[in-house]
């Protein structure tokens, strides 16, 4: 349950729909549920805005099954399921309906939202990035925003940055993702108006440290408006974007 669910509960019982005592069932049976080797929240869309999201890694392919059913069960539209690898993937896409997305390693159970609001930007300094950036993407895309795709616009040939600066001016929110030394963030803090939020990648060679070289630099950009997350945190980045874009 979210909170337009909530509000619709709420409705139903002063309108005489139903009544205080089957609102309650429904409200003192939602928090939680203990699965055994799970207990899904079910009150997170009503606390945060934002239902459950299911981190596949480490978890078996059963467990995220049942996980997921749990949630739809309970009434979420969409379950976001990240980190999944082509075997889990497969299997949820399977089992249940899934769309995965191999790339970004992500799993969609139930419906994609038909509105989206607002515009980010999720731009690359390479297609190595990629895989990171489409985690960013999807997750936004799943908590209703619109996203722009600019992707291997990094500073080695900064020309093709500049040639999306209108885009880049009319951004609600611009996700700036790169390895290497993570320059991207900063040249793209420095030409835009709105929150900029760095991911550092694990794309590069041996001095780059697995992406360290890129969160230093991220975490030292001398443009003003640009926070940093953690390496390869793709959905992390996306669900900030998400809260920052539908802010009023």
């Amino acid at each position: 349950m979210d909170k337009s669910e909530m509000k619709s509960l709420l409705c139903s019982v002063a309108e005489g729909k139903i009544s205080p005592e089957e609102a309650e069932l429904k409200l003192r049976n939602m928090p939680f549920e203990d699965l055994g080797y799970a207990k899904p929240d079910y009150h997170r869309g009503i606390r945060q805005g934002v239902p459950e999201v299911i981190y596949g890694s480490g978890k078996t392919k059963e467990q995220i099954e049942g996980i997921a059913k749990a949630l739809i069960e309970k009434g979420q539209k969409t379950v976001l399921v990240t980190r999944l690898d082509r075997e889990k993937g497969e299997y949820i896409k399977e089992r249940l309906s899934a769309q995965y997305y191999e790339m970004a390693g992500i799993g969609i159970v139930g419906e994609m939202p038909e509105e989206r609001k607002g515009n980010i930007i999720i731009a690359t300094g390479g297609t190595s990035d990629m895989p990171v950036a489409e985690e960013a993407a999807l997750t936004c895309e799943v908590l209703g925003n619109n996203v722009t795709r600019l992707y291997d616009v990094g500073v080695a040939g900064i020309h093709r940055l500049l040639a999306h600066s209108e885009e880049i001016m009319k951004a609600r929110v611009i996700i700036a993702i790169a390895g290497m030394e993570g320059a991207l963030a900063s040249v793209i803090g420095g030409l835009a108006d709105c929150p900029v939020i760095a991911v550092p990648t694990s794309v590069g060679y041996g001095a780059a440290f697995g992406g360290v070289a890129a969160l230093l630099s991220m975490l030292n950009s001398c443009a003003s408006g640009v926070s940093v997350v953690n390496i390869d945190n793709g959905f992390g980045a996306g669900y900030i974007a998400s809260m920052i874009n539908k802010m009023e």
